[in-house]
């Protein structure tokens, strides 16, 4: 039997969640109140129909919602298994969100959306230290969370606790407001240069060749190889759920996408949640 909490941030994606773990299989509900929990976790484990449950909850549910952790008891004290998916995302995104669909934070109370995210954030620190898996979805399409989640729920993949999101980017369109590690690759010999690579990108075998043909190309991917993988596990003990490394160029076109795409393969083969995200390929 897999009992599944999603819960998390307003406008983190727990509705969308839901519908992918409706589609691997899960019998779903969305706004189910915690004090429920205990009857609908002895309906479901004493039946043979059912054995898959994913139960979306919020803080929409109010004072209901601080039920969940007397429901959590019950869960415990019956040796009922249960796994929770914590969802959150970036202030920017979430204020973002928001407005795109015009809808109301729940605790803005008509209020700054900020405010109100700053407020849930705090209510919800508790349930979050509990969680199983913490997802990040500043970066994450619809398609990439539900990857995400089949990852972890059918193909048996552990979460590592964080997602790597490799962005390339260009200097002269400014440098990514919410990266945390900055790589310059200007140094790098320049495609640019050369007519018959001038119109294409990084992600063309014609440039991807010349610019890994360099030495110093190939011994500053395996150094920034090293120290990502020396990094992330601090990064992961330290509760970040969501890393960016930004790969820059002069106008993210050539050596930057390069880099990052290598760097995007490197890093899967270890096995860790890494999304890959070209932000100025297409502004020459």
């Amino acid at each position: 039997m897999r009992f599944v909490i999603i819960t998390g941030l307003s406008g983190a994606g727990k509705s969308q969640a839901l519908k992918s773990m409706e589609d691997i299989g899960f019998f779903c509900i969305d706004n189910f109140p915690p004090a429920l929990i205990p009857k609908l976790a002895d309906l479901f484990y004493g039946s043979k129909d059912i054995d898959k449950v994913a139960l979306g909850m919020d803080l929409r549910g109010g004072q209901l919602f601080k039920d969940i952790f007397s429901a959590l008891d019950y869960l415990k004290k019956n040796k009922y298994d249960y796994e929770i998916i914590f969802l959150e995302a970036s202030d920017e995104a979430l204020i973002k969100r928001f407005k795109e669909t015009r809808r109301r934070h729940p605790l803005s109370d008509g209020g700054s959306i900020i405010r109100g995210i700053k407020d849930e954030r705090q209510k919800l620190t508790e349930i979050r230290r509990m969680a199983n898996s913490i997802i990040d979805t500043t970066n994450l399409t619809a398609a990439q969370l539900k990857q995400e989640l089949y990852n972890i729920f059918i193909e048996g993949r552990k979460f590592k606790g964080i997602i790597v999101n490799v962005m390339s980017f260009g200097f002269k369109y400014g440098i990514p407001l919410d990266a945390d590690l900055v790589f310059d690759v200007r140094f790098l010999p320049n495609p640019y240069y050369i007519d018959e690579l001038r119109p294409l990108t990084g992600n063309d075998k014609k440039v991807r060749d010349y610019v890994m043909k360099w030495e110093e190309a190939k011994q500053f991917l395996n150094k920034l190889e090293d120290m990502i993988e020396f990094l992330l596990p601090f990064y992961i003990r330290e509760g970040k759920s969501q890393l960016v490394i930004a790969i820059g160029c002069t106008g993210g076109k050539h050596r930057s996408i390069t880099i990052a795409n290598a760097l995007y393969e490197l890093l899967k083969k270890r096995d860790y949640t890494v999304i890959l995200n070209h932000r100025d390929v297409g502004e020459e």
